[in-house]
């Protein structure tokens, strides 16, 4: 496996699939470009979320939190971005992405992003 920052997320198969239990994994490593003034912005981004059939590998996590180094966006749009990709991958029970901005201004800012699984139908729910 790369140490360099990349957008792929590894998985490995639940070992538990038939039950229901939580991962949580946080980091304080999610760094980006504040797009207005192009300073870094960093922030403590939290998931937790219940596997359905795979779980994500911690490596590459951690690999994908540090490609978004570089990136000029708001952490609104990179929280949701860390949901959608994390859902592609893993497709979940049920997700939570929370990201808690490092003050900034006197402002501190936190994003929640929830999803839920599947519908019944195939679609899945926004949380």
């Amino acid at each position: 496996m790369t140490t360099r920052p990349s957008r792929e997320l590894d998985t490995f198969d639940n070992p538990y699939p038939g039950r229901d239990y939580e991962i949580h994994i946080e980091s304080s490593e999610l760094t980006c470009l504040c797009p207005m003034t192009g300073q870094p912005d960093l922030a403590r981004v939290s998931v937790t979320y219940v596997p359905d059939l795979t779980c994500v590998e911690l490596k590459s996590f951690k690999l994908y939190l540090w490609s978004y180094r570089n990136e000029g966006a708001f952490h609104e749009a990179v929280t949701n971005r860390i949901c959608d990709d994390l859902v592609a991958v893993l497709a979940p029970r049920r997700l939570e992405v929370r990201a808690v901005c490092n003050v900034r201004g006197g402002v501190t800012t936190t994003v929640v992003v929830k999803h839920k699984g599947e519908t019944g139908d195939g679609r899945h729910e926004p949380g």
